[in-house]
């Protein structure tokens, strides 16, 4: 080989490595982010049945405004997008398509509801976009190989619904249990996680009956399932039907011990207007710390939540469930992105959502952290149980996993 094939050797050699570099960094999938921004979507139900829910969208935009007023992330502003999907799934389809090709977002974050993510779940999955900390109960948000773009936050329905029935089963072993569940997977999971505990015992110790979202009232599920004698009532549905359970528990005077999801405790969408002196002694779970428990009034972490909501969220309510969860589900994001580094691709987004350690977030209840791994989407597993005194919740016990 002469000097000046070596020479073009070399050059070729050094042309075609760059031409492979190339092709490999644009093989990383950066859509929705640059120098200077990223962009996240979402859909919200800002109308519809479960419009009370709504209000977590809001207050995260305002969340992730104070976070751009302190300089973003890595230089980054988050660009916060979210549409009304009235919690309808075909809407929630019709937004996300949106979101995700017009828009262009680089993730979507916090999508509410069992039902409308189920719509969107293989579309996210097949684009791999990362469908991130979603609002939703269901265990199956924990399957990470059938959708591994996909990750749920919060204690799943199923895990409650064993803590529930062993927590009963402690004080009476025979206990029978009544499970009211909308008839999708969120509710479904109820009724799994009472059979998880009960096995066999399942026939002779679990009676169940399903609603719709549509129902107007389930006063006749409730009528059918007071028949039955139970020990104690698990509703496994969302506010608004849990705040029907509670009136209607209360105004038949049935004495039963009730559970309710910690999804559905909200003082704004359930305790209210299911009227707080009906609800007095329904047991819930809890993961937060509670606002308006004096425990917390030196707490750092409330005292920012509380400071947050002041200048950046004055219209929404201090007190209410949804609001904290939104505060907290939103910080955890944040973590996710900060570990990000220089790595700012869809793929590592998605990494770095499954390998969270032992993550302390302010808002939590002492000794409850947010775990994930590449083959574990369960980042909450743990809840503390809480009862309504009239006035607010009280915790009791120790820190609880299913």
């Amino acid at each position: 080989m002469t000097v000046m094939d070596r020479r073009c050797f070399l050059l070729g050699t050094a042309t075609t490595m760059l031409v492979a570099t190339s092709m490999k960094a644009q093989a990383a999938d950066t859509t929705g982010i640059t120098p200077t921004s990223i962009r996240i979507g979402s859909t919200s139900p800002q109308s519809g049945p479960v419009s009370a829910y709504g209000v977590q969208a809001r207050c995260q935009a305002a969340y992730f405004k104070m976070i751009n007023d302190r300089g973003g992330i890595a230089g980054r502003k988050i660009d916060f997008i979210y549409y009304d999907d009235a919690f309808n799934p075909a809407k929630t389809v019709e937004q996300t398509r949106k979101l995700v090709e017009s828009d262009e977002v680089a993730l979507l974050f916090s999508n509410l509801g069992t039902a409308t993510n189920s719509a969107i779940v293989k579309y996210a999955n097949a684009k791999k976009i990362p469908h991130l900390f979603l609002s939703v109960n269901g265990d199956k948000w924990s399957d990470y190989k059938a959708h591994p773009w996909s990750i749920g936050f919060a204690p799943s329905a199923r895990t409650e619904a064993a803590i529930f029935v062993k927590h009963m089963l402690a004080e009476k072993p025979d206990a029978k249990f009544a499970v009211l569940y909308q008839n999708d997977d969120f509710g479904k999971d109820f009724v799994l996680g009472a059979k998880d505990v009960l096995g066999e015992r399942e026939s002779r110790q679990l009676v169940t009956i399903s609603h719709e979202t549509s129902d107007p009232t389930i006063d006749s599920q409730i009528l059918q399932l007071r028949a039955a004698a139970p020990d104690a009532l698990i509703s496994g549905t969302t506010a608004k039907f849990t705040a029907q359970a509670i009136r209607k528990v209360a105004e038949t005077r049935w004495q039963v011990r009730h559970y309710i999801t910690g999804g559905s405790s909200s003082y704004a969408g359930t305790i209210g207007p299911a009227g707080p002196e009906n609800a007095v002694g329904v047991i819930s779970s809890a993961y937060l710390k509670d606002v308006a428990d004096p425990a917390w009034k030196d707490d750092q972490g409330i005292k920012d939540f509380l400071a947050f909501m002041q200048s950046y969220f004055p219209e929404g309510n201090k007190d209410d469930f949804y609001n904290l969860y939104a505060y907290t589900v939103a910080s955890a994001l944040v973590k996710v992105l900060t570990q990000c580094g220089d790595g700012w691709t869809r793929e590592n987004i998605m990494a770095q959502a499954t390998n969270l350690k032992d993550v302390e977030l302010p808002t939590l209840l002492p000794g409850i952290r947010v775990n994930t791994s590449p083959t574990d989407y369960r980042p909450l597993t743990q809840v503390q149980l809480q009862k309504w005194d009239g006035k607010a919740w009280v915790r009791f016990g120790d820190v609880l996993g299913a």
